[in-house]
């Protein structure tokens, strides 16, 4: 093989309208999966990618079959399968990136949530590519609104993400409609022996590329961690921040809405901040990350599908304000500091319950993370004088103050003041916003900044992280639905005569809300609604967006509920032999009361 560090995307017999929007972007230089896969692509050969998130396998498999769509049929030549509607949209705008040179190339993503006429209206003028979640491309399979007549390769993005969110069956019934004529490219993080069967049963004699895990890349990074106690984790975020010799941060959190959220309130807070996250325009996401290279902004508060491949050299922390499930998540979020042989920090806040999970990133990456405390008052106070001391010497140094002195000296004459006193007046007012006294709530005064009796009551996690709880589930290998954990019961307005399965409901309301797909509980389908069991403590942020949403073209409509869904059916077979499906209700035991 040609090594990745002489290979060009010139040397990869790319089509010309591709090369010239490659150009046009600034690409020159392939990554180790592109450079591997794009030419096994180009034969037409299947494929199977094993690489981490944020290697660049997106263009690995968009720049070849790019390269060979026919332009004058204006039918979906490529279908790319993505788990959630933020990927499904993250990979169309780099298709379309991509075609900047093709004249008159359509590419269609289609996801649950989206009204289907606007789809169907765009399958009618037509589209060469189509970019969709299993759920919503089975609809307009059935419907024979989306026909693979002329289609030629079927792309399987984060295989993974799919077996873990309950569409593996949805994927294989996509499969059995192509009746093996396509090509087809399947790409994972992971391999699972799950995934490793659909690759067995759907692709033919498969390329193999396989980009080696950079997990090693924590072993230069400098891990500590900080027991959520005492402070509100803003407040405390607020502290390290003051005490942290930092250049650029990234900063994880789970939910679009807190991206929002927390990056106006560091703003706030006189922090440089801005939000990135699966709602923004894929331009708006890299002009947000270019003032981040640029020094236009120091703080990036992001969700892990919106951090996708971002790789800024002066990130010289990584603060997980919410700890991710995931343990590979964890890995892939730190490995964005500590680059290029520099070293890094990641900072983990956890709450007491979150120890399992704690321990479970300990086991996975086979390091301890060091428990950090948090800078004192004094130290928030040191820190502060220190750095207003190292301005001021460097506006004495080099600004020209001629005016400024006269001035001062002309007060000194006329109030017969003390020079001394006259300087902490000035500095007073320098700094009346951000105070460089940091006291105590006890203390009393009216002009110091301090800290309300509300941030130093005991610890208890903020509201909106508990609608994330994490439990058993949250770690590998673990199912969903135990019923040890406290969850809240819902009632909403779609059921089996809306022809609504379980995965429908769970992947909406994963990708609205944010939520592992395994932390939601039983379901229970009803005719024309359904019960299902979802973390406790929903933010009302979010419960408000959940209500707006659609499955299957229908209002969810959530509300509260007092009805405890019942277990799904198990999976005995019957006496006809055919085994049970877990959309239908349990039959009643007659050891226990209904």
């Amino acid at each position: 093989m040609t090594s990745q560090t002489t290979i060009g995307f010139a040397d990869l017999a790319l089509s010309a309208p591709v090369m010239d929007a490659l150009i046009k972007i600034g690409y020159e230089q392939p990554s180790p999966i592109q450079a591997e896969a794009i030419p096994h692509l180009l034969a037409g050969e299947d494929l199977i990618g094993t690489a981490q998130t944020g290697t660049g396998k997106t263009a690995a498999f968009a720049l070849p079959l790019l390269s060979k769509i026919d332009l004058k049929k204006a039918e979906p030549q490529v279908l790319v399968l993505a788990p959630t509607r933020e990927l499904a949209i993250q990979v169309a705008e780099a298709f379309k990136t991509y075609a900047s040179a093709m004249k008159g190339f359509n590419v269609l993503p289609i996801y649950g949530g989206q009204a289907m006429d606007t789809q169907l209206r765009q399958l009618k003028r037509g589209v060469h590519v189509v970019v969709g979640t299993p759920g919503r491309v089975m609809d307009h399979l059935r419907r024979k609104t989306l026909k693979f007549n002329s289609l030629q390769t079927i792309v399987l993005d984060e295989g993974d993400e799919m077996l873990r969110m309950g569409f593996i069956d949805d994927v294989e019934w996509i499969l059995d409609q192509t009746s093996g004529k396509c090509q087809t490219a399947l790409f994972s993080a992971t391999m699972p022996a799950p995934i490793r069967r659909v690759a067995e049963k759907y692709l033919s004699k498969p390329k193999v590329v396989k980009i080696a895990s950079k997990t090693s890349t924590v072993e230069s990074i400098e891990q500590r961690f900080w027991l959520v106690s005492g402070l509100h984790k803003l407040d405390a975020l607020t502290r390290i921040l003051e005490v942290e010799d930092f250049d650029g941060i990234i900063m994880f959190v789970r939910t679009k809405t807190l991206t929002v959220e927390l990056a106006e309130k560091l703003e706030a807070r006189g922090y440089s901040a801005s939000a990135i996250n699966g709602d923004m325009t894929q331009a708006l996401r890299e002009r947000t990350i270019t003032q981040l290279k640029k020094k236009q902004i120091d703080i990036l508060v992001a969700t892990d599908v919106a951090a996708r491949g971002i790789d800024v050299e002066r990130i010289s922390h990584v603060i997980n304000y919410d700890i991710p499930y995931d343990t590979e998540a964890y890995v892939h979020r730190i490995g964005r500091t500590g680059r290029a042989g520099r070293t890094g920090k990641a900072i983990l806040f956890a709450a007491p319950r979150e120890r399992r999970l704690l321990r479970a990133i300990e086991n996975a990456t086979k390091q301890t993370i060091k428990p950090m405390e948090l800078p004192s008052i004094q130290q928030v106070n040191e820190k502060r004088a220190t750095d207003f001391k190292e301005t001021l010497a460097k506006v004495v140094k080099n600004k020209k103050l001629d005016f400024y002195h006269h001035l001062v000296q002309s007060f000194l004459d006329e109030h017969d003041a003390d020079p001394i006193q006259v300087a902490g007046a000035l500095a007073y007012l320098a700094q009346k916003d951000k105070p460089l006294e940091l006291e105590e709530s006890s203390k009393k005064s009216s002009r110091k900044e301090t800290f309300s009796k509300r941030d130093e009551r005991p610890s208890r996690p903020e509201k909106r992280s508990k609608s994330f709880r994490p439990n058993k589930d949250d770690l590998p290998k673990s199912k969903r639905g135990n019923p040890k954990i406290p969850k809240d019961n819902y009632r909403i307005e779609v059921g089996k005569n809306h022809n609504v399965t379980p995965g429908d409901i769970v992947g909406a309301i994963a990708n609205e809300a944010d939520i592992e797909p395994r932390n939601i509980g039983q379901i229970e389908l009803g005719a024309d609604y359904s019960y299902i069991e979802l973390p406790v403590g929903m933010p009302k942020v979010v419960f408000d967006g959940l209500k707006k949403i659609k499955v299957r073209n229908q209002p969810l409509k959530i509300e509260r509920t007092d009805h405890v869904a019942k277990p799904a059916a198990t999976s005995a077979k019957p006496a006809n032999g055919k085994k049970k499906s877990y959309t239908k209700k349990p039959k009643k035991k007659k050891s226990k009361p209904s």
